[in-house]
């Protein structure tokens, strides 16, 4: 038995999985919520500059998917493992874990600034910039240089939440994007620097986000980023790259599908598809970070029963976050179809983008029905996170946003011909096919696995 003092977030990872999940659901969404807050309110600042601002924002999306999933993936990783740690009751393989997070992701940086400093032009060229190329570089590359610091906030989130310390999580999370709100307008228009002023104003966001997490780390938590702590581990390395190397690569899945997205609308649309597109997905990117933090708080909840072996939670715990999500993300429908055009008009408030409001606006109303997809597919992916089992989250989440969307939204563009509407309807109802067969997925693996223990 491990002699360190425990603190209230294991306590509860420990304890009644249902009060769990709630009590980890709450904060995580609002500090997600705000987090991304500073994403939606990025483009709208930037929807003053012009509809190639806005263009440009949705064709770097993809290198933001990739290279924010990576830090992610490795920040899902640390959950996971630091959670499994937990419930095994093994302090001195926790702080070890925090530390090989912490070696890991200053790599990925370091390889991550490079590869941008040698080939970032033509990447974006490659993804069809055309002439928004110059903003989409100025945006990405001052981005990329502060990395670092996005990477090191999130992959302290994840490990915060390994150890149900969801508190300290929301706290840098919102510190972080408040931050980037009061930086926004002064550096894009108060100083002229456009879109640079985006980008730095991020940045400098977590920069800041991430001197306070330091100072956490070093009194406030149970976890702790020791040198002493750390022993070079190849166990603790494959069970976070089993976690984290899936989910990274769910979010380049991610950015595939916005390049085939974007290939379809260029085709169908041209580049003010493009703009439409990019406006109301940011939308979307905030509304169902809710049921996102649902998910994300499924993770340390599974993997601290597994390391417990508790498996009797696993229905539990599946079967709740479902009905949570699935509330949650009746209500945000309920909502934006209300609602689209007044949402639809805060990116195009312009007389160069108000000719975009009716296309936003319709791009909502359809989209919406998305949205009761979301719970389905992501609990499902986050469940197989929680065990440790990054390839079967890796698996669903290909077939469902990749393989699935992307034949139903070209069958409805083009082949019968319903355009840019295609799309849209597209996603809806590829999304929903795929989350209903993830959800049946778990469901078997659940059954089988308990007839084997």
């Amino acid at each position: 038995m491990n002699n360190n003092k425990t603190t209230e977030g294991v306590e509860l990872l420990l304890g009644d999985p249902k009060k769990a999940i709630w009590k980890l659901s709450l904060p995580t969404i609002i500090a997600m919520t705000i987090t991304f807050s500073h994403h939606f309110i990025d483009g709208i600042w930037i929807a003053g500059l012009g509809k190639n601002a806005i263009a440009a924002i949705g064709f770097i999306m993809p290198i933001f998917q990739i290279t924010i999933g990576l830090a992610n993936g490795i920040g899902a990783g640390a959950t996971a493992v630091i959670s499994r740690y937990i419930g095994e009751d093994n302090k001195n393989q926790v702080d070890n874990t925090a530390f090989h997070v912490l070696l890991l992701i200053i790599i990925i940086s370091i390889v991550i600034d490079i590869i941008a400093i040698l080939f970032l032009k033509p990447i974006i060229l490659f993804l069809g910039a055309g002439e928004t190329a110059d903003l989409a570089y100025q945006y990405t590359m001052i981005f990329l240089i502060g990395f670092i610091f996005v990477n090191f906030t999130t992959i302290s989130c994840g490990i915060l939440r390994g150890e149900g310390n969801v508190k300290k999580a929301t706290y840098a999370m919102i510190l972080g994007a408040i931050l980037n709100m009061i930086l926004d307008p002064i550096l894009i228009y108060y100083f002229s620097f456009g879109m640079v002023g985006a980008s730095l104003a991020s940045i400098l966001s977590f920069f800041i986000a991430s001197l306070f997490i330091i100072k956490w780390f070093k009194k406030d938590t149970y976890v702790k980023f020791s040198y002493k702590s750390f022993k070079l581990d190849k166990k603790i390395i494959k069970r976070l790259l089993s976690v984290g190397l899936p989910v990274g690569a769910e979010y380049t899945i991610f950015s595939i599908l916005t390049i085939v997205f974007n290939m379809i609308i260029l085709t169908v649309s041209g580049i003010n598809g493009i703009a439409i597109y990019s406006a109301g997905w940011r939308v979307f990117m905030l509304v169902t970070v809710p049921i996102m933090g649902v998910s994300a708080s499924i993770v340390p909840v599974l993997a601290a029963s597994y390391g417990g072996r508790k498996y009797e939670n696993f229905n539990i715990i599946l079967n709740y976050a479902i009905k949570l999500g699935t509330i949650i993300g009746f209500i945000i429908l309920s909502i934006i179809f209300i609602f689209a055009d007044q949402i639809a008009y805060i990116f195009a408030y312009t007389n160069q983008t108000s000719e975009f409001l009716e296309g936003i606006s319709t791009f909502l109303r359809i989209g919406s029905f998305f949205i009761m997809c979301v719970p389905l597919g992501s609990i499902a992916a986050s469940f197989f996170q929680g065990l440790g089992r990054g390839l079967d989250s890796l698996i669903l989440t290909f077939i469902r946003e990749l393989l699935l969307i992307s034949i139903f939204a070209y069958i409805f563009a083009i082949t019968l011909n319903f355009g840019i509407i295609g799309v849209w309807i597209g996603l809806v109802i590829g999304s929903m096919i795929g989350s209903l067969m993830s959800l049946a997925y778990s469901k078997l693996f659940i059954k089988s696995f308990l007839k084997s223990v």
